[in-house]
């Protein structure tokens, strides 16, 4: 009997060393060890702009340093898979896109699952897609386009392969009921780029990065992706307004970890966050980049993004979509 109640004992204790050990590893995080912060687009990218506006109070107020990695390429999915394989410690964020629930119909056959090996921390918030033209190639209006684009001739540039630059266009293009083609970039600034050269003929591209070549009248925008005009751009429609049903794109921005990041440092970035996000100056920076807030807990961030995913495949599925 006594040796049994000891075997007990012991086995009772073997269960809890794991949570008490992980209870523990959160008491002492962050220490003394720089984090870093994949962002799986380029440097200048909508993602890339708001991560640095949220990253650098986030290293202040929790007294470490973080350090920005950029690893752009195949629609985010390059980037990912590496923070994918990183140890779940608290060291490793991800900060990433609607790129992140779209990949999967993108890329069936991705090295990491977007909603199993990845948690939910904090959504930054929602940022219009901005559907953009050179104004030497004199589009009037989205109408216009989609008008023009009825021979077939017409291509567009994304920051890559089921990016969500890349998902918005085809969300536009399904709607309109035109083709065009697809001409995929590492990053959206490569992508602004070639449009506003002429050598592409449009492209949707968050308001964050595209925003001052609107101003200085490099770009032209036609429309917005979302179901409600932006106070950023308040005289640009939306496609929704201009006839387009279900072409509206949801382009959120936010944080994620590997899955099996203990609990308590999640629930602790995500307070860390939430007051991050408060900040008066953080939402003076994000206001101008066209971030509208969308609040959401890391368990309901989760919930969209596996919502999402199902959403984008059998889009994708429905649509005859190729993504190549």
């Amino acid at each position: 009997m006594n040796t049994r109640r000891r075997f007990l004992t012991l086995a009772t204790a073997a269960l809890a060393a794991p949570a008490l050990s992980r209870r523990a590893f959160a008491d002492v995080w962050p220490k003394d060890k720089v984090i870093r912060a994949v962002v799986p687009f380029s440097a200048g990218s909508t993602i890339d702009v708001i991560g640095r506006i949220v990253l650098d109070p986030l290293s202040k107020q929790i007294g470490q340093t973080i350090i920005v990695d950029n690893r752009g390429g195949a629609g985010g999915s390059i980037g990912s898979a590496i923070a994918a394989k990183a140890d779940p410690d608290g060291y490793t964020l991800l900060v990433n896109a609607a790129a992140h629930s779209a990949a999967p119909a993108a890329y069936p056959n991705l090295p990491y699952d977007p909603s199993k090996d990845f948690a939910g921390v904090s959504v930054f918030g929602v940022v219009p897609n901005v559907m953009l033209v050179a104004p030497s190639k004199g589009f009037k209006s989205a109408k216009d386009l989609a008008e023009r684009a009825k021979d077939g001739h017409m291509t567009f540039a994304s920051a890559g392969v089921g990016s969500a630059t890349h998902w918005a266009a085809e969300r536009f293009l399904l709607s309109a009921g035109i083709k065009a083609t697809h001409v995929p970039f590492r990053g959206g600034p490569e992508a602004l780029t070639e449009v506003m050269t002429g050598r592409v003929d449009f492209c949707f591209v968050g308001i964050s990065s595209s925003i001052a070549f609107i101003k200085n009248g490099q770009l032209k925008p036609l429309a917005v992706s979302t179901t409600k005009r932006s106070p950023t751009l308040p005289d640009v429609p939306t496609t929704i307004e201009l006839g387009f049903a279900d072409s509206d794109y949801t382009f959120w921005n936010g944080m994620l970890v590997p899955a099996k990041t203990p609990r308590p440092i999640i629930d602790r970035l995500h307070a860390e966050m939430e007051k991050v996000l408060a900040l008066p100056e953080v939402q003076a920076k994000l206001a101008p980049q066209g971030v509208e807030p969308m609040p959401l807990s890391p368990q309901q961030m989760d919930a969209m993004i596996a919502k999402e995913i199902a959403s984008n495949i059998k889009l994708a599925k429905a649509a005859g979509l190729k993504f190549n």
